[in-house]
């Protein structure tokens, strides 16, 4: 059995975290009010959407002409899916009244056998599965189905699974071995977990077996994509395919390659398929694409994609800090993929990329109050260059209330919105900790009943504390995961130190518990200096500052412009302090550096030798609260010296 573990469902867990919850209150009170009414144009200053004026139109409610993106629709099925999971946690009947209007308004724009895409029933009538490679049907049809799916645990009401059930098995009509049927796939992948999803809720082997025959062809020979390409009358070589990850069969795929989110979402749902399949060829294929990603191919903050050309991977070590594009869909989309290779093979290794994106990839891209957000996240920013070179794919500095192409927000609030389900898994006898988020979860293991209450002051302080409470006593296994971050964790239950057995990175702690079991986890928490791979060439010379799962950054607000010219002192001591005031709280890093002495240069381009270094403060901030303040430069990557 390929897979070892499950998640706990999400409404078996009810966080109570002073990091976490304000973040997920902020979903329900700003997040998904403000982007329904995005979704809706009815923000002054926000680019028009038009989604919901699209379905509308679909459904000949409403006349006018279809606007956005091919992919248009997808901004409210990931709206709709962040509240589903928002209600599988705190019931809302207002959104669940307002989820249900919009569940009958795609309802009645459905076609009569099945099939749900308003740019193809609005604008191009008659062509549908003309162009896979470019327009997104799929993709948009997975991220209805993840939508509805969500919705449907939320509440019980079949019609949005109905409608979503309607729509897969007119897909599965369409595409498959059959005769008169297309051997194709999506050019952007996430129809693939999205059917796994639905065999899930529905226990349909259609849909498991759909998901499957999508991933097997995929890069097969001849391709697909270049014999559609081909009828339309459009060249493209066989090397383009990599941009869609179709240039060789997803088993014989040894580099992470082509448009990040893309891959993530493949990822994620090849480890679904080799899951439910036991396909270990397909699980070998998935860990081998982890090692290009997370060895070669990823960024300090949890970032993937270094390229704003096809928003994609480059080559080995290219991780640029001020043009890396780091996309906040794929972080995202690096948790899922993380989470999944974890219920497969309980090892650290991925909980730690997991928390590593969540805590900085993914919240970098939404400021504080939840209304604007950045769609690509930079590890060194020098704003007037940024705006001097007119790059319109170069890295915007300022986070923006929506975009034209706006599958980050949603994104961002469906994560926030199912961020339960990564916290704990379980087997058998066997409970994981995953993450270190104070919360409340219970599972029903094969010797009963147990919950776990765990009150977690990370990331700002270093104690975890569990509480077991059991009906009556029962022996089984607590699996605490050991941070990669941490050195010499420590632990006592019920006040006495005790020692474990650490496997693949989890202590594993093998026990008769009994009701009310206290458990002191203490997870020090220290300044690390992190240095990149030397192939990484852009970092040679320099460090970064992290402290637990938080990357930290400099400002120009806080260390002035030039941040480039200040160096840190190879043994200089860090000191770190709380500032409850600033950016909601959080703990800054602090220290004496060098920078170079302005004086002498103001009429020198170039001299033969510096003139003397002067001394100056640094602060460093968490990476995902920069651009909270005033606009300027941002810094993760430090001079040594």
């Amino acid at each position: 059995m390929l897979r070892k573990l499950t998640p706990l469902k999400i409404n078996h867990v009810r966080l109570q975290d002073s990091f976490w919850s304000p973040r997920v209150q902020l979903l329900h009170q700003a997040i998904l009010p403000y982007q329904w009414q995005a979704l809706n144009d009815e923000i002054d200053g926000v680019e028009k959407s038009g989604c919901i004026d699209n379905f509308k139109i679909a459904a000949g409610e409403l006349e006018g002409s279809y606007h956005g993106f091919v992919f248009q629709d997808s901004d409210l099925y990931k709206w709709l899916e962040a509240v589903g999971y928002s209600l599988q946690t705190e019931p809302d009947p207002e959104w669940e009244k307002r989820a249900d209007e919009v569940i009958d308004l795609i309802g009645r724009a459905q076609q009569p056998d099945g099939y749900i895409n308003t740019y193809y029933t609005v604008k191009e009538p008659g062509k549908r599965w003309t162009n896979l490679i470019h327009n997104h049907e799929l993709y948009c049809a997975g991220h209805f189905i993840e939508g509805a799916v969500a919705y449907y645990k939320a509440t019980g009401k079949r019609k949005v699974l109905d409608i979503a059930c309607r729509f897969a098995d007119y897909i599965a009509s369409v595409f498959g071995d059959g005769e008169g049927q297309l051997k194709g796939y999506d050019g952007h992948e996430e129809i693939e977990l999205a059917l796994v999803k639905l065999y899930h809720a529905t226990g349909d082997q259609q849909y498991l077996d759909l998901s499957r025959f999508f991933i097997d062809e995929r890069g097969q020979d001849p391709s697909f994509f270049l014999e559609e390409c081909e009828r339309r009358g459009e060249k493209r070589r066989k090397e383009d395919l990599e941009y869609h990850q179709a240039h060789l069969p997803v088993r014989s795929q040894m580099d992470a390659v082509g448009h990040a989110v893309r891959a993530m979402y493949l990822y994620a749902g090849m480890a679904d398929v080799a899951a439910e399949t036991e396909d270990h060829t397909l699980w070998e294929a998935c860990q081998t694409l982890w090692k290009s990603v997370t060895e070669k191919r990823m960024y300090i903050t949890g970032g993937v994609g270094s390229s704003s050309h096809g928003e994609s991977f480059t080559i080995d070590y290219d991780l640029p800090n001020d043009y890396a594009y780091t996309e906040t869909c794929a972080a995202i989309g690096l948790v899922f993929w993380a989470h999944r290779m974890l219920q497969i093979e309980p090892n650290s290794i991925y909980a730690d990329v997991m928390e590593r994106a969540l805590y900085n990839g993914v919240l970098s891209g939404m400021a504080e109050d939840g209304k604007s957000y950045f769609y690509v996240n930079p590890l060194e920013v020098w704003p007037e260059a940024c705006h001097h070179r007119h790059d319109k794919n170069h890295v915007k500095t300022v986070r923006q209330g929506w975009f034209g192409c706006a599958c980050c927000p949603p994104n961002i609030a469906r994560l926030l919105a199912s961020l339960n389900q990564y916290l704990y898994s379980y087997y058998d006898q066997e409970i994981y900790v995953h993450l270190y988020i104070s919360s409340e979860a219970e599972a029903e293991l094969s010797g009963g009943r147990v919950r776990i209450t765990q009150v977690s002051s990370l990331p700002w302080d270093e104690d975890v504390k569990l509480t077991v409470s059991v009906p009556e006593p029962a022996k089984f296994t607590l699996a605490l995961r050991i941070p990669a971050w941490c050195q010499g964790a420590q632990l006592t239950i019920n006040g006495e130190t005790v020692t474990w057995e650490s496997v693949n990175g989890y202590a594993k702690i093998n026990r008769r518990w009994s009701d009310g079991d206290q458990l002191e986890w203490r997870l020090p928490l220290t300044v690390e200096r992190l240095y990149a791979n030397p192939n990484v060439r852009v970092n040679a010379g320099k460090v970064a500052l992290q402290r637990g799962p938080l990357v930290y950054c400099l400002e120009e607000v806080d260390n002035g412009p030039t941040l480039t010219d200040l160096c840190l002192p190879v043994n200089e001591e860090l000191t770190v302090q709380v500032e409850a005031d600033l950016l909601g709280g959080v703990a800054v890093i602090s220290g004496n550096g060098v920078r170079s002495n302005p004086s002498g240069w103001e009429h020198a381009l170039y001299r033969p030798a510096p003139l003397d270094s002067v001394s100056a403060s640094i602060k460093a901030i968490p990476y995902y609260a920069w651009c909270n303040r005033e606009p300027g430069e941002m810094l993760v990557w430090i001079r040594e010296c």
